[in-house]
């Protein structure tokens, strides 16, 4: 998996590519911790290169959304592709994530 972060506006920005499963999600929820300020005023994970996402990606993706869900903008999901959308619908996650 890569991660690659970016900031504008104070909304985080992280692309993720590759598989997020066992192996990898420590990386990408160090990163979120990491990259948190108070200044941070939302998260946006960019999906488009994401090919597999495991439970402990989607335990990832739920404390992402929990720590951003305070700030003006919020936590959202974009470009998600059909199967890791499919694995989102299956667990319930549609329901609460702002998805674009």
């Amino acid at each position: 998996m890569d991660i690659s972060k970016s900031v504008e506006n104070n909304v985080l920005t992280f692309k993720i590519s590759g598989r997020l499963d066992t192996v990898t999600a420590p990386s990408l929820e160090a990163a979120v911790k990491e990259a948190v300020t108070p200044e941070t005023s939302g998260m946006i994970f960019d999906m488009s290169d994401l090919e597999y996402t495991s439970s402990a990606g989607l335990r990832v993706i739920l404390m992402s959304h929990k720590l951003m869900s305070k700030t003006a903008e919020g936590f959202k999901l974009i470009n998600v592709s059909a199967d890791v959308r499919e694995v989102l619908e299956m667990t319930g996650f549609l329901d609460i994530l702002t998805i674009e």
